[in-house]
């Protein structure tokens, strides 16, 4: 995943380039000296001695220390050599101030003198008070990270086959939450000697190792429970919001949720990014006119997110929720509660797909799940294919067909009108750009990078076609197995404010206080942008559902 390292900071702040060099000066930023004094006044003073070890590697301390007159050094193992130096003005911190993960480098003094100690409540408060200087901190903390993603030597070290089931799982999420790490192949004379150093066999992978641990067989959970990343209890009895899926909706509401004042928790069984953060390229995202990828817009949205305060938990899991009068809560899948005054669910929906090999390295570079005028256009004059026998099907043959060259319309059933409108069949029949092909379906995938041929076959025989774009239109499975008192559609989709009955707020669920945002809402748009706007707008809801409460209870 691209980190997100490119937000705008003041333009005092160095901007963060390509050159090694920039990003030290971004990581290590001197503190004007009315800034050291207004981040000091958040902080504790505290005398250090030269070689003091202040933090350990893979300490899950989160507090942020400034330099008034001591030096301080960050290394990647006691004794090891410095990776970076602070003197007088500047400050150590890293990304987790914001994750709250645990730390990839160890802090000892350089020299001795005096430190401003800001703990992780202090932190809060100053960026909710000192934009300016939360900025500064958060291009900082990432200028650190992605020298630490650079680096060679690598504190955090996976072993396994990056092939494998598990392995891409492991990638995916290290990458997604812009973990530093090294990846070693099994069969790299590396990973040799640090499994033999380690202890290691080969049933024992993959496996994770640090400068203090050796994690076994590990797995997304484990790992992210070792870095500091599944749920941790704030404190408090009681969140404002929880927000259950932390694709574009749920890190909208996350964004707007905290930014708002609101003690906001993030969850999310898988990583954050959701669906979209496997998207290759977003070309009709507002405000980006040459595009972006999801990872790199989901990353963003995540440290907005954590900039204002908001809690963020992956993989974490859920399990059930259970609705209540006043409060609801949420059990995760490790048997945790988090009890809150008002939800938002944003799980999503996954379209379905077919089992073909290269189907997810297609996806968005031929494969596509939408048919708009931004994926008719990209197709235009082209052969494409579009698979499905539903409305939705038939819709998208009749649009894409006064765009490319031809298409073919490939149903797995016997007859075309079996379910689709009969309106649909009559017009598909009529257009002479559209093929259709009943009983048969997609064998295999050809192309280079991008998808350029299909296989098809029906019960006779099989055969190649040209195909620039294949347009999948099989249905998708919303993420609501887990929701108990909550009405769905027939279709498992979360049915929200109109398509109920009674008087509900906008996006508000059959639940009082419980909303619904994004691919997971029944009758929703299925895009980036919608998605973002009603994860934003059941904030507002949120908010009005919370002041009727405290009517009601006042009452």
């Amino acid at each position: 995943m691209s980190s997100p390292e490119d937000i705008r900071m003041p333009s005092s702040f160095p901007e963060i380039g390509n050159r090694s060099s920039d990003v030290v000066a971004a990581a290590t930023y001197r503190l004007t000296d009315k800034q050291y004094h207004r981040a000091a006044a958040y902080g504790v003073p505290e005398e250090v001695e030269a070689g003091q070890v202040l933090f350990e590697l893979g300490d899950s301390n989160t507090d942020l220390l400034l330099c008034r007159t001591a030096s301080l050094e960050a290394v990647h193992a006691p004794g090891g050599a410095v990776f970076l130096r602070y003197g007088p003005s500047q400050f150590a911190g890293e990304l987790n101030l914001f994750t709250g993960q645990t730390r990839a480098l160890a802090i000892r003094a350089g020299a001795a003198g005096v430190v401003d100690r800001i703990d992780p409540e202090s932190f809060r408060r100053l960026m909710g008070r000192e934009s300016d200087l939360g900025d500064v901190f958060l291009r900082a903390a990432l200028a650190t990270r992605r020298l630490l993603r650079r680096g060679a030597a690598q504190d955090l070290r996976i072993i396994g086959a990056a092939g494998s089931g598990r392995g891409l799982a492991l990638r995916t999420f290290l990458n997604r939450q812009g973990v530093a790490h090294a990846w070693l192949d099994p069969a790299s004379p590396e990973a040799v000697a640090t499994m033999a150093a380690a202890g290691l066999s080969p049933a024992d992978l993959p496996a994770a190792v640090t400068d203090r641990a050796v994690l076994r067989s590990i797995s997304t959970g484990t790992l992210s429970e070792h870095l500091g990343l599944s749920y941790r209890r704030t404190g408090r009895a009681v969140n404002d919001l929880v927000v259950v899926g932390a694709g574009p909706a749920g890190l909208a509401a996350a964004v707007y949720g905290s930014s708002e004042g609101l003690a906001t928790v993030l969850l999310d069984a898988v990583a954050t990014g959701g669906q979209a953060a496997t998207s290759a390229r977003i070309e009709n995202f507002l405000g980006f006119p040459f595009g972006l990828s999801g990872a790199d817009l989901t990353a963003r949205a995540a440290v907005q997110a954590l900039k204002f305060g908001a809690q963020i938990a992956t993989p974490c899991g859920v399990t059930t929720l259970r609705p209540g009068a006043e409060l609801h809560t949420i059990t995760l899948a490790d048997g945790t509660d988090i009890r809150t005054r008002a939800v938002v669910i944003a799980t999503g929906a996954e379209y379905r797909s077919l089992p073909l090999d290269r189907w997810d390295e297609f996806t968005g570079a031929g494969i596509y799940y939408a048919a708009t005028d931004l994926e008719a256009q990209s197709v235009a004059g082209l052969p494409v294919a579009v698979i499905g026998g539903a409305n939705s099907a038939g819709q998208a043959a009749l649009q894409l067909s006064q765009y490319a060259e031809s298409v073919t319309l490939l149903v797995r059933g016997p007859e075309l009108g079996a379910a689709m409108s009969s309106y649909l069949v009559d017009r598909i029949r009529a257009e002479p750009a559209i093929t259709v092909r009943t009983g048969t379906e997609v064998s295999a995938l050809h192309g280079p990078d991008r998808l350029t041929a299909i296989s098809v076959r029906n019960e006779k025989d099989s055969e190649r076609l040209e195909c620039a774009g294949l347009f999948c239109f099989i249905g998708a499975v919303p993420a609501t197995s887990w929701l108990t008192g909550v009405a769905l559609d027939p279709d498992g989709f979360v049915l929200t404010d109109r398509q109920l009955d009674g008087d509900r707020l906008p996006l508000e669920t059959s639940v009082p206080g419980i909303f619904a945002a994004g691919d997971v809402r029944s009758g929703s748009m299925k895009r980036v942008a919608a998605a973002v706007g009603e994860g934003s707008s059941a904030v507002r809801s949120v908010h009005q559902a919370l002041a009727r409460h405290t009517q009601l209870s006042r009452s």
